[in-house]
């Protein structure tokens, strides 16, 4: 028998990758062990010399686990007896006052740590590129859209600002995500500390760097891995609203945006025209992965009693695959976010199209402002806008130039005012302060 190959391989990188490998996990298995000896140890009650021998002498091979544990039919076990071939006599001090799950939950807390670590060096470089790039755009003008509609004047830098935003929240839950996952437990079968002490516990987890659990039954509770699962898809979840907003921007008739299309790439086997934004799809396709775990993790908290382990065959997979998943997505966000194609031209030119109707509200404000009704304002402006509106040259600005009642009500320096984008620019300094843009 072999060890596994992650189930996504292909989005699978090295440093991600080598966290939850087989040889990743049984090494997390014995530190946890070698931990809790040196704790019985300092406690007294294992020989100096004994831990001397298993720390020099401790070892393990992936395949000769496997290969016992196609014959006793249990992985702890099978690990437990591969260790002992390596240190002998000595071995008998290893596991003492232990259950399987002491060693499982508790090794699978550092690599959890691990994970999130990883994770949060990805989140950390995609904050700073999309700073950068927002920094950059300050001042880039582009329409606002609402329903997909343009609707008022932004700023490029702007937009980017609320996904740079979004992405220091995302920090935040992952700097609280990586206290909650590193929590170890010591508490033997039940969780009561009836064969071994709680000491061994508190040292054993200050070794490792873990926290001991509350209250652990003989299994740490299955809400902290549920929290695990969902914040890495909500954070999923955010990169996917980036995406889908570059495919959105980067559609052949808006192209505002353009993921960077390198030297001999190919777009289409038929037809060589097309620049495809394959990599935000990509993150797109991986997003809906994260979150089809999130069901998996919450129904793996109601386990029956002090223990069952209906939670161990679907963490097998979903912990591995959430976690190198979104460490794939993270750092594909951030190398599209660095090589983006940005259309200024392109952006002037959509925001303009039908003689500026998207300045239709300035108009409105300017027209009350003179002491017309709300509702006559509205009416006169929707009549210019409507008829510019979808019209080969349609020309909204010409049209209140041309009419009667806006003209009697408003000069052309008060017209050419409304189209002006300085009003929409001119509160956005407090976003940049806020985040340092």
């Amino acid at each position: 028998m072999r060890a596994r190959k992650p189930l996504i391989e292909r989005y699978t990188l090295p440093e991600m990758g080598s966290v939850w490998s087989e040889q990743a996990k049984f090494q997390s298995w014995l530190d946890v062990e070698i931990a809790a000896t040196e704790a019985n140890c300092r406690l007294g009650r294992v020989p100096q010399d004994a831990l001397d021998t298993i720390k020099a002498k401790a070892d393990f091979s992936v395949e000769r686990i496997l290969e016992i544990e196609a014959e006793v039919r249990h992985d702890v076990i099978a690990f437990l007896t591969n260790v002992n071939e390596h240190v002998g006599d000595a071995g008998r001090h290893i596991h003492v006052g232990m259950t399987s799950s002491d060693v499982l939950d508790t090794g699978l807390a550092l690599q959890l740590k691990r994970s999130v670590a990883l994770l949060r060096q990805e989140l950390d470089a995609l904050a700073d590129a999309l700073r950068a790039l927002a920094r950059e755009h300050k001042a880039t003008e582009m329409i606002g859209r609402s329903h997909a509609i343009h609707g008022e004047p932004i700023t490029f830098g702007f937009k980017l600002a609320g996904w740079l935003a979004e992405t220091e929240r995302n920090r935040s839950r992952l700097a609280r995500l990586e206290e909650e996952v590193a929590v170890g437990q010591i508490s033997g079968a039940m969780g009561t500390y009836a064969n071994t002490d709680p000491q061994v516990e508190a040292i054993t987890c200050e070794i490792l760097g873990l926290t001991p659990d509350t209250a652990s039954t003989q299994v740490i509770s299955r809400d902290r891995h549920a929290d695990y699962v969902q914040t890495l898809a909500l954070v999923g979840a955010s990169l996917d609203r980036f995406a889908t907003e570059i495919r959105n921007l980067q559609r052949t008739d808006v192209l505002e945006v353009e993921e960077n299309f390198a030297k001999g790439q190919k777009g289409s086997s038929a037809m060589p025209h097309k620049r495809n934004p394959i990599r935000s799809e990509r993150i797109s396709g991986l997003a809906r992965v994260l979150r089809s775990y999130v069901v998996a993790a919450l129904e793996n908290v109601a386990l029956w009693h002090e223990r069952d382990i209906s939670h161990s065959s679907t963490e097998r997979m979903m912990l591995p695959d959430c976690s190198v998943t979104l460490h794939f997505m993270l750092r594909e966000m951030t190398s599209v976010v660095k090589g983006l194609g940005v259309y200024p031209d392109n952006m002037r030119r959509n925001m303009n199209v039908y003689g500026g109707v998207v300045f239709s509200q300035r108009v409105l404000l300017a027209l009350v402002g003179t002491g017309m009704s709300r509702e006559e304002a509205y009416r006169i402006v929707q009549r210019n806008a409507h008829t510019a509106w979808n019209h080969e040259g349609g020309d909204f600005r010409a049209n209140l130039e041309a009419d009667a009642d806006v003209i009697s009500r408003l000069s052309t320096n008060q017209l050419a005012d409304c189209f002006s984008t300085e009003l929409h620019q001119a509160n956005l300094g407090v976003i940049w302060e806020r985040l340092g843009i």
